[in-house]
């Protein structure tokens, strides 16, 4: 009986130094992930990932990985001419791949979401135009005419719409014409506008998008896409 409890306590011990080597391990991959994450064609600012399921050594030794979660902060990319900085991607990978030498990693399938604050998607509109949210999945966009020569400025009501798989359309729904001849056509130059989105991590495609309180959510889904490398 006393060699059995001997043999449970070593056990028991094994088992939790397995455990601590495992997480230590762990822990050291996501760092090491997260600092070789790249996006073409844009920066990122930070990054973060967890690697999910347990042992994380004999999904290392087989080179594929349940789930990875990613955080990508900060991303800097161009928007037909003009900066568009996404604000954060948070995506679940699925069946995740190394490849390259542990240099770059696949997944089968993601899902996830992607903001754009209004602050940037403002500096991403036409000069002297101010997107904010409007309340019941609009946004509010005021944007200054020249009529005569003196400034007007108006606000609109604009439905957010995604077309062609990656570009934010912004429209008005009403512009009051206040009975001045070509007004409309003028506010709508500014407020009504189009921006490509890119600079998502390769295989990520958007798929819905939705004014909140907090900027433009975009719903993102892929298959084969590139993490790290």
């Amino acid at each position: 009986m006393r060699a059995l409890r001997i043999l449970l306590v070593v056990v028991v011990i094994l088992g939790g130094v397995f455990v601590a080597v495992d997480r230590a391990a762990v822990y050291f991959a996501e760092s090491e992930v997260a600092g070789r994450i790249e996006i073409t064609g844009a920066t990122i600012g930070s990054a973060d990932v967890s690697i999910k399921g347990f042992p994380f050594l004999t999904q290392a030794v087989d080179r594929r990985f349940e789930e990875v979660d990613v955080r990508i902060t900060g991303i800097e990319t161009a928007a037909d001419g003009r900066r568009l900085r996404i604000s954060r991607i948070e995506a679940a990978l699925h069946d995740v791949q190394l490849t390259d030498g542990f240099t770059a990693a696949t997944a089968t399938r993601a899902t996830g979401t992607a903001v754009v604050s209004y602050e940037d998607l403002t500096k991403a509109a036409s000069d002297g135009v101010v997107v904010e949210y409007g309340g019941n999945g609009k946004v509010k966009v005021t944007g200054t005419v020249d009529i005569l020569g003196r400034p007007l400025s108006r606000s609109v009501l604009s439905s957010v719409t995604l077309v062609d798989g990656g570009t934010v359309r912004v429209r008005a729904d009403k512009v009051p014409g206040e009975g001045i001849p070509g007004l409309e056509g003028l506010v709508r130059g500014k407020t009504d506008f189009d921006r490509k989105v890119d600079g998502l991590p390769s295989g990520l495609k958007l798929q819905r998008i939705q004014p909140t309180a907090d900027g433009l959510e975009i719903s993102v889904t892929g298959t084969g896409v590139r993490l790290a490398g």
